[in-house]
């Protein structure tokens, strides 16, 4: 083996990483926070072409369903191609299908523009962005993780400023057409993900002799069967790993807790709580306000006391019960505000840790298809448990109980996690 092999050589943990995270935070800033401005840009074309709220969500599952279906290629696609490569390709693919999108004049272009292709886009964005940044970084990984995090939080502010200011000059089409351009800025981002080995360095005082080859022993070339293929591409062996099985049941959870937690906010806020307009939004950018300042503020701080990502996550989850309960049975102004506040700075605890807890379990040559793992398993829980908890809020007619049965989903991530950390403590 050479002395200077690729697998002898160190994570830079800074240096170029940092343009790596600028990358990844301009990326996120016009492609991951365009489901926050999807209402914005397409109601009013919807309006016209006769479609209700069942049209909206069709188009939007349909999004969600390719962008976590995703999963299924994506540990195959960054190991042929390298996350630069994908998150072009998935930057240009979002870009396009806004544009697309822009010159659509029935519901099945806009499901084929937007759901099918910007869908595919983001599914290919958000792994390949997180392996490029976890390359770069051990130590500060969070703090990094979080800072790119980041640029998805500043998108979801600024976004529908700069959507609302191009409908009023230049209409629905103009500007679903230059938020397509935008979104090419992704392209430009991911071209700062030079690989790690360019900036990467050998560990001091490594002195290793050079093997013959004759001293190797001989390569023994087995055949596969397309099974033994597909299972290796993917790494499905990590479904007979239990911890890695309770990560994915977490993380899943946590994620559809959360999507369906944004979708009814502003209307429990005004049909429960009985706010105006202004205070709603108020309510809701002070929470996007404090989520974007843990996103840059509570990584540091993990980082600095090596407290591990999945204890975080855990005690983040615990927290939003608690947080959760109380604002379902608030209705004052003041006490909304507050209580927003508190839960957009605990909800990023469970939003940026959520592919840590994967790369904190699994190596770096298992991680594509971990995260691919992951992805699917996400978009199984959204189809099937995001559903119900809209059924459930359909039937009882009440956002108070539904933010209750979202809490069920996070206190089931308590019963099988708390078990297994106290297993390990206790073994180890």
């Amino acid at each position: 083996m050479l002395p200077n092999s690729v697998e002898n050589l160190l994570a830079p943990d800074g240096g170029w990483g940092w343009m790596v995270v600028l990358g990844v935070a301009l990326a996120n800033i016009f492609n991951q926070a365009l489901i926050s401005v999807f209402g914005l840009l397409f109601s009013q074309q919807l309006a016209e072409l006769g479609q209700s709220t069942t049209g909206v969500a069709l188009v939007m599952n349909t999004n969600s369903i390719v962008t976590n279906f995703t999963g299924f290629i994506i540990g195959p696609a960054i190991r042929a191609f390298s996350p630069r490569r994908v998150a072009i390709f998935g930057s240009l693919l979002a870009g396009t299908g806004l544009i697309l999108s822009s010159q659509s004049r029935t519901l099945w272009q806009i499901l084929l523009s937007y759901g099918g292709l910007v869908g595919l886009g983001l599914g290919l964005l958000n792994p390949s962005t997180f392996m490029a940044v976890n390359s770069y970084f051990t130590r500060k990984r969070g703090q990094a993780v979080g800072l790119g995090l980041a640029g998805t939080g500043i998108g979801q502010m600024v976004m529908p400023q700069i959507v609302h200011y191009l409908q009023e000059a230049y209409g629905y089409r103009g500007t679903v057409l230059i938020v397509g351009a935008l979104s090419f800025h992704g392209i430009v981002g991911a071209c700062l993900f030079q690989p790690v080995e360019w900036h990467s360095y050998a560990p001091h005082k490594y002195q290793e002799q050079e093997k013959l080859l004759v001293d190797d022993p001989p390569v023994q070339k087995v055949a596969e069967s397309v099974g033994e293929k597909l299972r290796r591409s993917m790494d499905l062996n990590l479904l007979k790993d239990f911890s890695f099985l309770n990560i994915c049941l977490g993380v899943s959870l946590a994620y559809t807790s959360s999507i369906n937690f944004a979708m009814m906010f502003p209307y429990f806020l005004q049909f429960s709580a009985g706010l105006n307009g202004q205070d709603i939004a108020l309510c809701m950018s002070v929470l996007a306000a404090t989520d974007i300042a843990s996103r840059l503020t509570l990584p540091t701080l993990t980082d600095r006391f090596r407290i591990s990502c999945r204890t975080i996550f855990l005690v983040g989850a615990v927290l939003l019960i608690g947080i959760r309960t109380t604002l379902a049975e608030t209705s004052k102004r003041e006490n909304l505000l507050i209580i927003s506040a508190i839960y957009g700075y605990i909800r990023a605890a469970t939003v940026v840790n959520q592919n840590l807890c994967v790369s904190e379990h699994c190596s770096q040559d298992k991680l594509p298809g971990a995260l691919g793992i992951v992805m699917v398993a996400k978009g199984i829980s959204v189809i099937t448990l995001g559903q119900l908890l809209g059924w459930i809020r359909d039937i009882t007619g009440s956002y108070r109980f539904a933010l209750h049965m979202q809490n069920v989903l996070l206190i089931v991530i308590v019963l099988f996690w708390v078990p297994e950390v106290l297993w390990k403590r206790f073994r180890g």
